[in-house]
């Protein structure tokens, strides 16, 4: 029974010297230890015993685990402006750039008024859904030059 959990056994002797580096190393304990969990459960479940170098091997992976973390926490979220109140994002507080965006944008709704459905709805697909001109020549029953 005790040759069974050799291989393990070999694995967890890293675990003291992983921690204490990688500690060091990320400045944050709590993120050592997470990704020093999470390579040795890896290696436990995964079983890499054909593994020709485990401390270097534990080490990379545990490296690896930080590079990930450091980039999610690095990633901002992505908030739609519409949902944001209008004093957290006043993209117009000038009154001139105001007018002249009312103004772009009746221009706007005019010229799309006057194109006919189909060529509007191509547009409006094409620019504002980001649907590609093959997509839309698909949706619309049409060869691609039509859509072009």
């Amino acid at each position: 029974m005790s040759r069974r959990f050799a291989p393990k056994k070999g694995w967890l002797a890293h675990y003291s010297e992983l921690l204490s580096v990688w500690t060091r190393r990320s400045d944050n304990r709590h993120d050592a230890e997470d990704a020093t969990h999470d390579a040795l459960l890896q290696v436990l479940e995964n079983g890499a015993s054909a593994c020709l170098n485990p401390r270097a091997y534990l080490h990379r992976s545990v490296h690896n685990r930080l590079v990930d973390a450091h980039r999610q926490s690095k990633v901002l979220d992505m908030v739609a402006l519409d949902d944001l109140h209008e004093d957290d994002h006043p993209l117009l507080a000038d009154p001139d750039a105001q007018v002249r965006t009312a103004q772009l944008l009746a221009s706007l709704k005019e010229a799309l008024a006057e194109l006919p459905l189909k060529c509007r709805q191509v547009f409006l697909w094409h620019r504002l859904e980001g649907y590609t001109q093959e997509e839309i020549a698909q949706k619309l029953g049409v060869s691609v030059n039509m859509v072009e």
